[in-house]
Formats: structure tokens, sequence, C-alpha cells
């Protein structure tokens, strides 16, 4: 298992099974590069994907990895199935079994699902705290008006989890079709919402997730990578 984060005189005792005593004199002679610097601190904090080496031996070398998929109906958010193809199917790159999911979407739902094997970088997408935005594409069986968009802004209340849905932002688009918004991801959320107007979903895409657009050029089932800025971060 790959460490996450941690520092950086405990990551070279752990991995290179040393007492930490004995890490002091290798970061004292300059023997520990981390990214191609030289670094004597012993509380330089290691990120996952930082390059470590320890005279000349490389203890830690792995790329972060981040990809958009356009996810089509009738396959899975998982990544593995005995009965259906799963987004991890569709993914062709020898690492992605590294990969984890972030953000499920509902069998019968189609558009963007990011993937990736950076857990900072998921976690900042779908954490609760970080209200992150995610927009869908929804048609309905019956017409929609105003109503609508005013109960979907005020929240509803969900009784098997005891708590009011989010304001989201609920856009007409036609009789029967709308853009909406949302900052968190319940179970079933959206057909629960509409549920209330007794009015089925029959369709639902996602379209983006925060600052990620599904890519128009994309077609249903392929993927491509993404190039994600990572900040180092380390504490001195």
């Amino acid at each position: 298992m790959h460490s996450k984060r941690s520092r950086l005189d405990r990551f070279i005792a752990r991995t290179c099974q040393v007492p930490l005593k004995a890490v002091k004199p290798l970061l004292a002679r300059g023997l520990v590069c981390v990214n191609g610097t030289v670094v004597n601190d012993a509380q330089w904090a290691v990120d996952e994907f930082d390059l470590v080496v320890c005279d000349g031996v490389v203890l830690q070398e792995r790329t972060p990895l981040y990809f958009m998929l356009h996810k089509p109906v009738g396959v899975v958010s998982a990544t593995r199935d005995a009965q259906h193809t799963t987004v991890l199917d569709l993914i062709d790159h020898p690492d992605k079994e590294s990969l984890h999911i972030v953000g499920r979407l509902d069998l019968n739902t189609s558009g963007l699902v990011l993937l990736t094997n950076d857990g900072r970088w998921s976690r900042a997408l779908t954490s609760p705290e970080g209200k992150v935005p995610k927009r869908y594409q929804v048609r309905v069986t019956f017409p929609l008006d105003e109503r609508y968009v005013k109960a979907f802004a005020e929240g509803f209340y969900f009784e098997t989890e005891g708590v009011v849905t989010a304001p989201a932002t609920l856009t007409l688009t036609s009789a029967t079709t709308a853009e909406l918004v949302l900052t968190e991801g319940k179970y079933h959320q959206v057909k629960r919402m509409f549920g209330r107007f007794r009015n089925p979903v029959l369709a639902l895409h996602r379209t983006a997730v925060g600052p990620y657009v599904l890519d128009d050029t994309l077609a249903p089932g392929e993927f491509k990578p993404l190039v994600v800025p990572r900040a180092r971060l380390h504490s001195g």
C-alpha cells in the first residue's frame, strides 16, 4: 500500500526498515533527494507521488493519474461487477487497476465520470464540505413549471436520512427538460426530488463536476487523460 503523506525521516525508516535514528546521518550527508532536490529536513512532508531517492536507491516513484470518461447508460460505476460492464472496463491503461471512481453514477445515468489514483484530489471533489457543483441535464415525463424551480431552491426533506437537501438550481430548458446543479450527491437524489411531484425521470446525464466539463468530442464509452496541476505542500 502506498503511503499518503508522512514525515521524510519516518517514510525512509519505514520503507528501508531501519531505526529512525539511522536516517538522520543520511539526511545530514545529503544522500536523500525528493523530486530531484537534496532534502535534509527530517520533517519534510512526503507526498504519495513524490520521487524519493536515498543513496541512489529509488524508494518511491509513482505517477498521479487522472481520467475523464463519458459513461454510457448500462455501464456500472464500479471497478468490478459480475453482470455488467464497468467504467474500469472502458479504460485502456496499464495502471488502471490503481484507479478509483470520483463520484459514482447510477446504472441508467450517463455522462461525466472522473477516475484517479490520487485520493486527495478525489476527496476534494466529493467532500460534502467542499460543496463542489455537479451539473446535470434532466428529462422528465410530465411538463415542468416554476413550482419545481422554487422547490429545488428551498430543498426537500428526506425522511430516510433525516436531512433537508441543499439548495439546488433548476433551470427549465423545455417543457420536459431542465439543467440541474447540485452540490451534494445523496442516494438517487435527483429521482427522489422529482418524485415529490410524481414526475418520473426518463433520462439523466451529468455534464460537469466542478471545473471539469465533459468533452464534447468524447463519444459514450470513450475516455481521455486529464492534466491536473498539483500544488507542492511541505512543512519547513
